[in-house]
Protein backbone atom coordinates (compact mmCIF):
# COMPACT_ATOMS: atom_id res chain seq x y z
CA UNK A 1 0.00 0.00 0.00
CA UNK A 2 1.31 3.48 -0.75
CA UNK A 3 0.07 4.95 2.70
CA UNK A 4 2.49 7.91 3.18
CA UNK A 5 3.60 10.32 6.07
CA UNK A 6 3.82 14.14 5.01
CA UNK A 7 5.36 16.33 7.10
CA UNK A 8 4.87 14.77 10.26
CA UNK A 9 1.18 13.70 9.70
CA UNK A 10 0.32 10.08 9.01
CA UNK A 11 -2.78 8.91 7.34
CA UNK A 12 -5.48 7.09 9.93
CA UNK A 13 -7.36 4.17 8.80
CA UNK A 14 -9.93 3.18 10.88
CA UNK A 15 -10.96 -0.53 11.33
CA UNK A 16 -11.46 -2.89 8.40
CA UNK A 17 -10.31 0.03 5.95
CA UNK A 18 -9.45 -1.58 2.66
CA UNK A 19 -7.39 0.52 0.44
CA UNK A 20 -6.15 -0.86 -2.54
CA UNK A 21 -2.32 -1.70 -3.25
CA UNK A 22 -2.18 0.55 -6.57
CA UNK A 23 -3.53 3.75 -4.38
CA UNK A 24 -1.98 6.35 -2.67
CA UNK A 25 -3.21 7.91 0.49
CA UNK A 26 -0.90 10.08 2.15
CA UNK A 27 -0.78 12.96 4.78
CA UNK A 28 -3.32 14.36 6.90
CA UNK A 29 -5.95 11.93 5.98
CA UNK A 30 -8.66 10.05 8.07
CA UNK A 31 -10.74 7.20 6.81
CA UNK A 32 -13.58 5.71 8.79
CA UNK A 33 -14.23 2.55 9.78
CA UNK A 34 -15.54 -0.36 6.74
CA UNK A 35 -14.62 2.21 4.22
CA UNK A 36 -12.38 1.24 0.58
CA UNK A 37 -10.21 3.36 -1.38
CA UNK A 38 -10.50 1.67 -4.90
CA UNK A 39 -7.67 1.33 -7.75
CA UNK A 40 -5.40 4.33 -8.58
CA UNK A 41 -7.48 6.47 -5.91
CA UNK A 42 -5.05 9.92 -5.56
CA UNK A 43 -5.75 11.09 -1.41
CA UNK A 44 -3.69 13.91 -1.03
CA UNK A 45 -3.44 15.95 2.18
CA UNK A 46 -0.84 17.71 1.67
CA UNK A 47 -2.14 21.03 2.20
CA UNK A 48 -5.00 20.70 4.83
CA UNK A 49 -6.80 17.85 6.10
CA UNK A 50 -9.11 15.06 4.50
CA UNK A 51 -11.78 13.30 6.40
CA UNK A 52 -13.52 10.26 5.07
CA UNK A 53 -16.51 8.47 7.33
CA UNK A 54 -17.26 5.19 8.08
CA UNK A 55 -18.79 2.83 5.20
CA UNK A 56 -17.69 5.05 1.89
CA UNK A 57 -16.42 3.63 -1.42
CA UNK A 58 -13.96 6.06 -3.05
CA UNK A 59 -14.18 3.99 -6.37
CA UNK A 60 -10.96 3.60 -9.40
CA UNK A 61 -9.31 6.78 -10.52
CA UNK A 62 -10.89 9.53 -8.22
CA UNK A 63 -8.66 12.15 -7.11
CA UNK A 64 -9.44 13.66 -3.55
CA UNK A 65 -7.52 17.13 -2.77
CA UNK A 66 -7.56 20.46 -0.68
CA UNK A 67 -7.47 23.99 -1.13
CA UNK A 68 -4.47 25.00 0.54
CA UNK A 69 -4.40 28.09 3.29
CA UNK A 70 -2.69 31.14 1.57
CA UNK A 71 -2.88 34.99 1.10
CA UNK A 72 -6.52 34.53 -1.71
CA UNK A 73 -7.79 32.04 1.26
CA UNK A 74 -6.87 32.59 4.48
CA UNK A 75 -8.36 29.41 5.74
CA UNK A 76 -8.05 27.09 2.86
CA UNK A 77 -11.04 24.39 2.26
CA UNK A 78 -10.29 20.83 3.74
CA UNK A 79 -12.23 17.70 1.98
CA UNK A 80 -15.15 15.95 4.20
CA UNK A 81 -17.08 13.35 2.86
CA UNK A 82 -19.74 11.84 5.26
CA UNK A 83 -20.94 8.62 6.32
CA UNK A 84 -22.30 6.13 3.71
CA UNK A 85 -20.94 7.69 0.63
CA UNK A 86 -19.96 6.09 -2.83
CA UNK A 87 -18.06 8.26 -4.78
CA UNK A 88 -18.06 6.92 -8.39
CA UNK A 89 -15.14 6.20 -10.69
CA UNK A 90 -12.55 8.99 -11.48
CA UNK A 91 -14.75 11.83 -9.91
CA UNK A 92 -12.54 14.96 -8.52
CA UNK A 93 -13.95 15.82 -5.25
CA UNK A 94 -11.58 19.14 -4.22
CA UNK A 95 -11.31 21.45 -1.08
CA UNK A 96 -15.49 20.41 -0.73
CA UNK A 97 -17.70 19.07 1.85
CA UNK A 98 -19.56 15.85 0.98
CA UNK A 99 -23.09 14.96 3.30
CA UNK A 100 -23.95 11.69 4.81
CA UNK A 101 -25.76 9.25 2.34
CA UNK A 102 -24.12 10.78 -0.81
CA UNK A 103 -23.91 9.24 -4.55
CA UNK A 104 -21.06 11.30 -6.79
CA UNK A 105 -21.42 10.06 -10.13
CA UNK A 106 -18.69 9.41 -12.29
CA UNK A 107 -16.48 11.61 -14.01
CA UNK A 108 -18.04 13.82 -11.71
CA UNK A 109 -16.03 17.22 -10.28
CA UNK A 110 -16.94 19.14 -6.83
CA UNK A 111 -14.78 22.29 -6.44
CA UNK A 112 -13.47 24.18 -3.81
CA UNK A 113 -15.80 25.51 -1.28
CA UNK A 114 -18.93 23.64 -2.82
CA UNK A 115 -21.25 21.45 -0.35
CA UNK A 116 -23.37 18.48 -0.77
CA UNK A 117 -25.71 18.22 1.64
CA UNK A 118 -27.18 14.71 2.89
CA UNK A 119 -29.06 12.50 1.29
CA UNK A 120 -28.24 14.28 -2.85
CA UNK A 121 -27.25 12.32 -5.92
CA UNK A 122 -24.85 13.64 -8.33
CA UNK A 123 -24.93 12.72 -11.83
CA UNK A 124 -22.30 11.51 -14.07
CA UNK A 125 -20.51 13.65 -15.24
CA UNK A 126 -21.91 16.87 -13.35
CA UNK A 127 -19.89 19.95 -12.16
CA UNK A 128 -20.29 21.92 -8.85
CA UNK A 129 -18.75 25.19 -9.23
CA UNK A 130 -16.70 26.81 -6.23
CA UNK A 131 -19.21 27.48 -3.39
CA UNK A 132 -22.06 26.31 -4.50
CA UNK A 133 -24.53 24.20 -2.01
CA UNK A 134 -26.55 21.09 -3.27
CA UNK A 135 -30.18 21.27 -1.60
CA UNK A 136 -30.69 17.30 0.51
CA UNK A 137 -32.60 14.79 -1.08
CA UNK A 138 -32.52 16.24 -4.85
CA UNK A 139 -31.01 14.49 -7.77
CA UNK A 140 -28.59 17.03 -9.72
CA UNK A 141 -27.13 16.81 -13.25
CA UNK A 142 -24.81 18.80 -15.43
CA UNK A 143 -22.15 21.33 -16.26
CA UNK A 144 -22.68 23.23 -14.05
CA UNK A 145 -24.97 20.62 -11.52
CA UNK A 146 -28.62 21.98 -11.76
CA UNK A 147 -31.05 20.45 -9.32
CA UNK A 148 -33.47 17.83 -11.88
CA UNK A 149 -36.33 16.57 -8.98
CA UNK A 150 -37.09 15.05 -5.74
CA UNK A 151 -35.48 11.60 -5.28
CA UNK A 152 -37.97 8.91 -3.97
CA UNK A 153 -38.89 6.92 -1.78
CA UNK A 154 -36.82 4.24 -3.66
CA UNK A 155 -34.01 6.57 -4.70
CA UNK A 156 -33.38 7.37 -0.73
CA UNK A 157 -32.62 3.77 -0.56
CA UNK A 158 -30.31 3.31 -2.58
CA UNK A 159 -28.26 4.97 -0.58
CA UNK A 160 -27.79 2.23 1.97
CA UNK A 161 -27.98 -0.65 -0.16
CA UNK A 162 -25.31 0.72 -2.48
CA UNK A 163 -22.89 1.74 0.92
CA UNK A 164 -23.78 -2.15 2.32
CA UNK A 165 -22.75 -3.75 -1.13
CA UNK A 166 -19.82 -1.54 -1.21
CA UNK A 167 -18.52 -2.78 2.70
CA UNK A 168 -19.34 -6.47 1.77
CA UNK A 169 -16.80 -6.18 -1.67
CA UNK A 170 -14.07 -4.51 0.50
CA UNK A 171 -14.25 -7.48 3.01
CA UNK A 172 -13.91 -10.45 0.29
CA UNK A 173 -10.59 -8.19 -0.99
CA UNK A 174 -9.72 -8.09 2.55
CA UNK A 175 -9.11 -11.90 2.29
CA UNK A 176 -7.08 -11.91 -0.57
CA UNK A 177 -3.55 -11.89 0.13
CA UNK A 178 -2.67 -8.86 -1.97
CA UNK A 179 -4.02 -6.52 0.73
CA UNK A 180 -2.31 -8.15 3.79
Amino acid sequence: MKIRSYQGKTPQLGERVFVDPSAVVLGDVEIGDDSSVWPLVVIRGDMHRIRIGHSSSIQDGSVLHITHAGPYNPDGFPLTIGNEVTVGHQAMLHGCTIGDRVLIGMGSMVMDGAVIESDVVLGAGSLVPPGKTLESGHLYVGRPAKQVRALTEKEMSFFGYTAGNYVRLKDKHLQEPYSR
